[in-house]
């Protein structure tokens, strides 16, 4: 993975871990699909290794559920 520097302008950045390869880098917003893919292709035989950081992932998941009324209780 291509390692990236914090930055004002621009995307936001998301933290991608490869525990596999010992590595973190954080890349802007949209890249991030191709980001991994590419990663685990050229790396890991295709192989869904290198991934969103989980603990910002399960963040966002939360604040997408809680945006869709998904967490209220009825």
């Amino acid at each position: 993975m291509t390692n990236t520097s914090e930055s004002d302008d621009g995307p936001p950045r998301v933290p991608i871990v490869c525990r596999d390869c010992g590595t973190t880098s954080r890349i802007p917003l949209p890249a991030v699909a191709d980001a991994i893919d590419r990663h685990n292709d050229q790396l890991h035989d295709g192989a869904d290794v290198a991934e969103v950081d989980p603990d910002v992932a399960d963040r966002i998941a939360d604040l997408a559920a809680a945006e869709l009324g998904l967490l209220e209780d009825e």
